[in-house]
């Protein structure tokens, strides 16, 4: 990925100029998909195993947030490779300063936010969410905030929930076991499979945040118990 993200970032920052944000997203789902799929099987021995593609929604402009356990920088890169529809990232503003990827990122569309606004962060959050998500365009969040080791548990932050109530889209709770072959904060990879378990879809029609995340939470973390009891012990 190093050898690839700076012709990558010139040629997307380049193609901005005349392409819109769902052909910039085609264009960066494919080197994602050759740098996690092809390089990263042949090189690191890292295989994925996905369930519950059947709960993902149907339909050109269907709704949905998706909420995914977050224990390494492996599931930024491959979740968007495994779904049918763009995703809009909401990232912290000062990544599209990092060269060359993060300019990448800034001309694409997604909802980058200046967290010590607050507020006004999640009023935008919220307004970019409606008119993504009206477009077909799926917002990915990580309900935990950061990198968390594996067998552990981050507190679950209701941001994708309020989002979800405000939108009217259902969320998709999202298990994966990353940890297991790309641990936080480790430049040492380990071969094996990574477990990708899609939830069904939980809809947020009169929910309160807080208790639809309960419910995102109860259930992801259920299921990495079931996909990696021994990280559970």
């Amino acid at each position: 990925m190093l050898v690839t993200v700076v012709p990558w970032g010139i040629y997307m920052v380049t193609a901005s100029l005349w392409s819109n944000g769902t052909q910039m997203w085609w264009m960066a789902k494919r080197w994602l998909s050759w740098a996690m799929g092809d390089i990263g099987r042949a090189i690191l021995g890292i295989e994925v195993r996905v369930t519950g593609y059947d709960h993902l929604p149907t339909g050109e402009t269907s709704p949905a947030i998706l909420l995914v356990k977050h224990q390494s920088t492996l599931e930024t890169f491959l979740i968007p490779t495994l779904m049918p529809h763009p995703l809009a990232f909401v990232f912290k503003r000062e990544l599209i300063f990092v060269p060359f990827f993060g300019w990448a990122m800034g001309r694409m569309d997604m909802i980058h936010i200046d967290r010590r606004l607050r507020a006004k962060a999640f009023n935008k959050v919220v307004a970019q969410g409606k008119r993504l998500l009206a477009k077909g365009i799926w917002v990915i969040m990580f309900p935990e905030g950061t990198r968390i080791p594996r067998g552990q548990k981050g507190t679950y932050k209701n941001g994708g929930t309020r989002l979800a109530i405000e939108t009217g889209a259902p969320v998709i709770p999202i298990a994966v076991t990353s940890g297991k072959v790309w641990p936080r904060k480790s430049f040492i990879k380990r071969p094996g499979i990574v477990d990708v378990s899609i939830g069904k879809p939980i809809p947020s029609h009169g929910r309160e945040p807080d208790e639809l995340m309960r419910e995102v939470e109860a259930w992801i973390e259920a299921e990495m118990r079931r996909l990696d009891p021994d990280a559970y012990k």
